[in-house]
């Protein structure tokens, strides 16, 4: 079970057998990715376009934009909700240590310097894998203490790139 909540208002989401269930209701639609980031959506004989504009996989945070509209998503997994309910809900919301490469690639530029004091969801540095450019964010607060890669660098998968006070 799945709970997402898309601007001000939430779903629960049910994977169960080949349907997906939205509030208890079969979602019936036809989607097909166009290319990477964007989709086609068939929904109640209305065609759709949508787009991933943002995706933060760690805190299950995205911005889609569907037709000409833009929605903001948190997505909160069984393990999230648990959490939640022992009073545990805001144990990833810290202070972040380091950013760690999430894959191999190449940093294209570097968006902090050495003494920046950084918020959760600034724009740390952009690395470039498979041909995709990709937006590094800060997971937390932080003040930048050393910086490990240059622009124009090649990295591997979980090489420290960036440490924080």
């Amino acid at each position: 079970m799945l709970k997402a909540q898309v601007n001000d208002k939430t779903f629960e989401i049910v994977a169960n057998d080949n349907a997906l269930l939205i509030d208890g209701q079969p979602l019936l639609w036809d989607i097909a990715a166009v290319q990477a980031g964007k989709f086609h959506i068939l929904y109640n004989n209305r065609s759709y376009n949508a787009q991933v504009i943002e995706a933060d996989y760690q805190s299950k945070s995205f911005q889609i934009q569907i037709n000409q509209n833009q929605y903001t998503i948190a997505v909160k997994d069984r393990f999230d909700i648990l959490l939640e309910q022992l009073g545990m809900g805001n144990a990833s919301a810290k202070k972040v240590n380091d950013l760690k490469a999430p894959m191999p690639g190449l940093v294209v530029a570097l968006k902090v310097q050495v003494g920046d004091v950084v918020k959760k969801g600034d724009t740390l540095l952009i690395l470039e894998a498979m041909k995709m450019e990709n937006v590094l964010k800060a997971t937390g607060d932080g003040k930048v203490k050393s910086i490990k890669v240059n622009a124009k660098e090649n990295v591997e998968k979980n090489q420290v790139m960036i440490e924080f006070e």
